[in-house]
This record gives C-alpha cells, structure tokens and sequence, in this order.
C-alpha cells in the first residue's frame, strides 16, 4: 500500500503521538548525556531501566511517565518529595511533537496529489535534482524524512544541553552522522540537491570577464550521468563532502578567530555538529545554515551583552535553529540560493575573499575595542582561572544527589561517595544504620 494512501489526519496525530514519545526520549538524553565524558559511556547511560527523580531520586510510576499528560496530572511537582518538577520536561515532548508534524507537513505531498520525484518534498519546481528511480516515491521521501526527523532529535538534545551547560556532548551528533553516512549510501537519492551542479549560462557568461590564467578553473562538468550510473557512491558523496565542509566552515572560523581575538571563538561541539547538519543535508545547504545562524544570533548576542553583559553565548542553539528553518523554508530559500551555487568552480574563489574579509573585520573589531578601551579577554590558554570543559562536568556532578539517580542500584566502592562527601546521605535515604 502507497503511504500516501493513508488519511492525512491519522498520519499527522499519529506522529504527534509518537513524536511526544520520542521527546520524552530526549528528555532522559539530556539529563544522563552532560554526566559523561566519552561517547560510549553517554550511550550506555540510556540502556539503564526505570526513570528517577532528580531531586529525591525515587522511581518514577509508569503513569506518571505518560508524556505531557504526566507532567500536567502530577501539577509539575513529584510523587514522593512534592518538590517542583522542570517545565523543560513537558515543553521539549511537545516541542518534539510539534516537529515532527510540521516537518513532514513540508516534505511530503498533500494527499491527493501524484508524487513526483522532483517535484516534491523540498524540491522546487526548478530545482537540480533528477533521481534515478532506485526506490518507489513513498519510500525514499519517507527514509529521508525519518533521517531528517534523526538530525532534529539530535539538535534538540544539543540545543538544551548547550544552552545549559555550554557543552555538546558527542552522544548527540556522532550517531546521528554515522546515521546519514549509512543511510545515504543504502538508498542513494534521499538528498536534498545533488552533490555537483552549475549553471551553464553562468559561467559562459563569467568566462569572458576573468583573466586569461583563471579561465581553466571555470570548466563545466554535468553530474548527472555520474549520479545515475553510481547512485550509491554519489550519496554517500553527498553526505561525506557535507560533513567535511561543515565541520570545515565552523573549524576554519574557530581557528582564525583564535588567531585575531586571541581566544577561543567557536567551541569544538560546535565543528561537529554542523559536521552531523551537514551529513544529513549536504554541502549547499549546511553552507546556507552557516551564513544563517549568524543573523538569528548576532540578536541573542546583543540582548545577553546590554542585559546581563555576558560577552559569549552558546552557538549550538543557533545552529539547530538555523537548520529547522532551512528544513521548513527550503523552497522558499532555494530560489535565493541557487544562482550562487550555480557559479560552479568560482565558489572557491569567492570562499577565499570571503575568508579574507572575515580576518580584516575581526581585527577591526579589535582595534576598535582598543579604542573604546575595552579590556580584551585573557587568553584560556594562559589564565588559570579559566572555565573548561572539565569545570561544566564537576559543576554538573556536585548539584547530583547521588552518582546512581536514575539507575539501577548497583554495588559501589566506598571511596566514590566518600570523595563526593554524600556517603551520610546515601546511607539515610537507603535506611542503612551504623
């Protein structure tokens, strides 16, 4: 049976449905991810049973476990110690289930209406992409819309933790990239725009205007016969270069700002996940996220420096923003973006000016805060008093009550809660006597 078959109002409520389970999913990945550093220790934090409470560690009652319904019938407080429960558990169910309603509203057709595979999902009328008829319509656009669904779990779980805590822990994005590696190259066509493409008009219209040594750059090259005889490589292609040149833009703008602000300007969580963004979307879209999310941030920077004077904010939430909207408005944005990409060879050319007058306007910056006298910020490598990451993990485990809550109980060494000072605590709450 067509999965478009299906009424459009049971598929919706359905994903709701489901989307609000999953969110409570992400709701456990948010609370046990920040407690571990490596990333298989985050990912065997999740297979532990039963759920607790974070401030009396008592086990949560299935019931009570019911998302969004849960949170409202227990009036925000819990069971056993009446203390107030976050709002953060509830919203991020529904803001998961809101999503996963709205993305598919904006990839898939209306029902009723013929599947076209180029002229469907998020493609534009105009748009480049010619798919090779490897899988039925309804089943490629629902595998990429399932693996689109995976990036925005993960940029959820990244989202609240960075806004938290400042980190962005791997368990979050690794998975997901591995996920899209995997996938792309099994189905082979659930991209977005293909790996290749230019413009032909565009370039023989540039050509005569550059100098006679950067004509040979400004080659044309179709991509097409290369897509439908390789499918499979061309879509492990696509997810590969997007990783690559994701990681690559944020990496690129973490080292130069280094080198000119003398401190750090994009935190490493970052370069990896705009490499997981771009392993989902491929590399013109993870480049359109790019130059998007200083726009939605430049806005929280202003309003965090005149309000609280915070001179730095998480960039993760801004990415994960950035991303949703290009999902939801992609053909709307395509058209915009499309004759830039269209230029072919010339990109690179216009990525190294572009690189320039990033390193000019940053040393404006600076000399423009020497001249307001604005101290600069010591350098995190020489002041010592500096916050790292390892400063976020043991600020994270002192407000814990226990290194077991939420856990099964299992035998520890006495040293561990006793380097914690919570052995007299344990001991209460467990009804052991001296």
């Amino acid at each position: 049976m067509n999965l478009f078959d299906l009424p459009r109002g049971f598929t919706l409520a359905f994903l709701f449905v489901l989307g609000s389970c999953i969110g409570s999913f992400l709701n456990v990945c948010i609370h046990r991810f920040p407690s571990r550093q490596r990333l298989r220790d985050q990912l065997s934090a999740l297979n532990s049973h039963g759920s607790g409470c974070p401030k009396c560690s008592a086990a949560i009652r299935w019931y009570d476990n019911v998302p969004l319904l849960g949170w409202l019938m227990l009036r925000g407080k819990c069971r056993s110690c009446h203390r107030p429960i976050s709002a953060r558990y509830p919203f991020v169910e529904a803001l998961t289930a809101l999503l996963f309603v709205a993305v598919y509203q904006a990839e898939m057709p209306s029902a009723g209406i013929s599947v076209d595979p180029v002229r469907t999902g998020l493609f534009s009328p105009d748009g480049p992409q010619s798919l090779v008829g490897m899988w039925s319509a309804d089943v490629w656009l629902h595998a990429r819309y399932a693996l689109h669904i995976a990036m925005i779990c993960g940029l959820i779980v990244a989202t609240f933790i960075d806004a938290e805590l400042k980190i962005i822990p791997d368990g979050c994005t690794i998975p997901v990239l591995l996920l899209a590696l995997i996938m792309s190259t099994g189905f082979g066509q659930i991209y977005i725009v293909p790996v290749w493409f230019q413009g032909f008009s565009e370039v023989n219209a540039i050509r005569p205007t550059v100098p006679e040594w950067l004509q040979p750059v400004l080659f044309y090259w179709d991509a097409q016969p290369f897509v439908e005889s390789f499918p499979r490589l061309h879509g492990f292609l696509v997810s590969f270069v997007g990783c690559v040149v994701g990681a690559g833009a944020i990496w690129l703008v973490r080292i130069i700002g280094f080198w000119v602000l003398r401190q750090e300007a994009m935190g490493f969580g970052d370069v990896v996940l705009m490499g997981m963004i771009g392993s989902v979307i491929g590399w013109q879209p993870v480049m359109v996220v790019f130059f998007l999310a200083p726009m939605l941030a430049v806005v929280a920077a202003a309003a965090a420096w005149l309000t609280r004077r915070h001179r730095e904010i998480p960039y993760g939430p801004w990415l994960s923003i950035a991303a949703l909207l290009l999902l939801l408005f992609w053909k709307h944005i395509w058209p915009f973006a499309r004759p830039v990409f269209d230029l072919g060879p010339l990109l690179l050319l216009l990525g190294g000016m572009m690189v320039v007058c990033l390193i000019v306007s940053l040393q404006m910056i600076q000399l423009l805060k020497r001249f307001l006298g604005l101290q600069p910020q010591e350098d995190p490598a020489t002041d010592d008093n500096a916050w790292c990451s390892a400063d976020h993990l043991s600020y994270y485990n002192s407000e814990r009550t226990d290194v077991q809550v939420g856990l099964w109980k299992t035998q520890l060494w006495n040293g561990v809660r006793s380097g914690q000072g919570t052995t007299a605590v344990h001991r209460w709450r467990s009804g052991l006597r001296d």
